[in-house]
């Protein structure tokens, strides 16, 4: 039985879904970004039961087809942002109308409408996001983080950086910096 869940977005996540259908004796046959496979179906009790354990965290099973697709959606966006390190060969567009079945139109415009936001608009807060915690891990360059990131260069990583966060990434990275010292002044 296949279940989708709202707000499920980083490894951390998976590992409470998975301790929560433990609790109730769930055998899961996968747990995924925003979806998970149980062996057997699960009872609407105990779909309420795994809501509740999850909610705690800020996650929630969904069961409209609307939440579905926007879950489905957001897995596409998060999975080119964290684990997609070859460039791809179409689009971002192209590449999500392929994954999803559905003309890109169709997925964006009923993602603005449901979300509040574009694709566009959540893809980049969510490049970063993943920019920052780059950054604040210090294993790569600028030049290594745009080319994870898909970015033609540095100079449309660092203006899109700075548009959202109003900081330079060489700010950003300065002030990290700054912070460490001072803890280790301690």
């Amino acid at each position: 039985m296949k279940i989708y869940v709202r707000n499920m977005a980083c490894e951390s996540c998976k590992v409470v879904v998975k301790e929560a259908l433990e609790e109730l004796d769930i055998t899961p046959v996968k747990v995924e970004l925003g979806e998970i496979e149980t062996q057997e179906e699960i009872t609407e009790e105990d779909k309420k039961k795994l809501n509740e354990k999850i909610k705690k965290v800020g996650l929630e099973l969904l069961e409209k087809k609307q939440g579905i697709l926007i879950e489905k959606i957001r897995k596409v966006i998060i999975d080119y942002v964290y684990n997609s390190d070859e460039k791809p060969n179409n689009k971002f567009s192209v590449l999500l109308s392929e994954k999803l079945n559905h003309s890109y139109t169709y997925l964006a415009n009923f993602f603005s409408e449901v979300e509040a936001t574009t694709i566009e608009q959540y893809l980049i807060a969510l490049k970063v996001e993943r920019i920052k915690e780059l950054i604040i891990f210090g294993e790569d360059t600028f030049s290594e983080i745009a080319d994870k990131l898909h970015y033609s260069s540095i100079a449309h990583l660092s203006s899109q950086f700075k548009k959202v966060t109003g900081l330079t990434p060489s700010y950003f990275k300065a002030l990290k910096e700054k912070r460490r010292i001072s803890i280790q002044n301690i």
